[in-house]
């Protein structure tokens, strides 16, 4: 440790050298370059970078400091760029008051009444999509529940059949998502200033992205209430001085809530099919579960509640493999966390991919076990031993809505279909934004 370090108390972590050596891996193996990290320096360690400082948290105690008993310490980090590029000032990237307002404004959308009323699209596209593949099928699962939840989220959010305008939308939204690599660097905001063929694509997809969102604000505003989130989004109104969102806050949220309700969930989704193909055992009992709660029948949003082991086998799979496999922060004024100091303007990178792995809040964390979430099964366990929604004020706001989406796709489709791996293959990790499996996952349709 340098002199500097203990003199300070910075946190331990490599040499000038060789912090340079890892950064240049970090492009090409982002997920084992943190593993590393925290493998060889502890629960917090520190790169820097010239003028740039990442510090790494893995301890659930650190964690809980950033994102709870010291959140306003932080900002969103400035890898959020990139997506502030598409998604404007959304919850996902707002701070502060502003984001405090639009939050409550929210809110009410995603009241327990009002999320069973979305479970209704959500188990009309899953039986659609089981009814349209074929014993001994092979295809792309990733693929599969990518469309499957844009089908649900573009219901939810605009209430009528527009699916040439929700397929414009996540077209649109997937290319800006593989465009992350170029602009998740320090220098992401000069890059996007250059005449160069990425930023032409990115603004064309933006440019298609506020085609459709306007063009859908404007008939709602027209026809009135639709039912739908986007009618919710533009009722809503600031409880301290009753105003609204102009058309922009609310093309910004609407892109934010269609992002963030079709791709995590579909790679939830696309996780916890593998799992279970690896894991007979988990799969018999989550049929047998199926069996006794629906007869054979499709589910109901009311289900929800009975799929108690669905849930859990959900659950484990987002542990092992988080759809959100990283949060990350910018300090905005000089901190600590677990014991170390945080400079003003680190970026702080808490990894729930390290978290939910660690040895010390799972046993054998390797293994895939959904009893590990059977009630009363954590007690003893750090509250952020598992985070994958995040915590504090930027807990997701369509968590409820999440975990109903998830649990009844898998029961809809569960009730006909099993689903295998092609002999021999293992899916690669691909960590972006999100957590997704390398060039897709091929799957073998396996009727029941």
């Amino acid at each position: 440790m340098s002199a500097e370090a203990v003199k300070s108390n910075l946190p331990p972590g490599p040499t000038p050298f060789q912090a340079l050596s890892r950064g240049l891996r970090w492009h090409r193996d982002r997920i084992h370059s943190v593993v590393e990290a925290h493998e060889l320096y502890g629960d917090v360690a520190m790169s820097r970078f010239g003028r740039l400082t990442i510090i790494f948290v893995a301890h659930p105690e650190a964690v809980q400091e950033c994102l709870v008993s010291k959140h306003r310490d932080f900002h969103k980090s400035r890898a959020y760029f990139a997506l502030r590029l598409v998604l404007g000032r959304g919850l996902v990237t707002s701070e502060d008051e502003f984001h405090l307002r639009q939050r409550r404004m929210i809110q009410p959308a995603f009241h327990r009444e009002r999320v069973l009323g979305y479970g209704i699209p959500m188990i009309k596209y899953s039986a659609e999509f089981a009814a349209s593949i074929a014993d001994g099928q092979r295809f792309d699962m990733n693929r599969a529940m990518m469309q499957t939840t844009l089908k649900i989220v573009g219901e939810a959010l605009f209430s009528s059949n527009i699916a040439d305008s929700t397929d414009r939308v996540g077209h649109a939204l997937d290319t800006l998502m593989h465009m992350d690599a170029v602009f998740l660097n320090p220098l992401g905001p000069f890059i996007s200033k250059l005449p160069i063929p990425i930023n032409t694509l990115r603004k064309k997809m933006t440019a298609e992205l506020d085609d459709v969102m306007f063009n859908m604000i404007r008939e709602h505003r027209e026809r009135g209430d639709q039912g739908d989130l986007l009618s919710m989004l533009l009722a809503a109104r600031d409880e301290d001085d009753g105003t609204g969102m102009t058309d922009k806050q609310v093309r910004d949220e609407a892109v934010t809530l269609f992002l963030a309700g079709h791709e995590t969930t579909a790679n939830a989704l696309t996780w916890t099919w593998y799992t279970l193909s690896q894991h007979p055992e988990v799969e018999a009992k989550f049929h047998a579960e199926l069996a006794e709660v629906l007869g054979g029948r499709d589910p109901e949003p009311k289900d929800y509640e009975k799929l108690v082991y669905t849930r859990q086998v959900l659950a484990e799979t987002m542990r092992l493999f988080p759809p959100v496999w990283t949060v990350a922060r910018e300090a905005i004024r000089d901190t600590t966390l677990g014991g170390y100091d945080v400079p003003k303007g680190a970026q702080v990178v808490t990894s729930t991919y390290v978290t939910h792995r660690d040895p010390r809040w799972w046993k054998e964390p390797l293994a895939f076990r959904p009893e590990r979430f059977a009630p009363g099964a954590g007690e003893g366990r750090p509250k952020f031993a598992y985070y994958p929604f995040g915590g504090g004020k930027r807990l997701c706001i369509g968590e409820g809505f999440a975990w109903m989406e998830g649990v009844l796709v898998l029961a809809a489709i569960g009730q006909r279909w099993r689903f295998q791996v092609p002999e021999g293959h293992v899916p690669d990790l691909d960590p972006h934004i999100t957590l997704r499996p390398k060039n897709g996952l091929p799957m073998i349709a396996c009727a029941r």
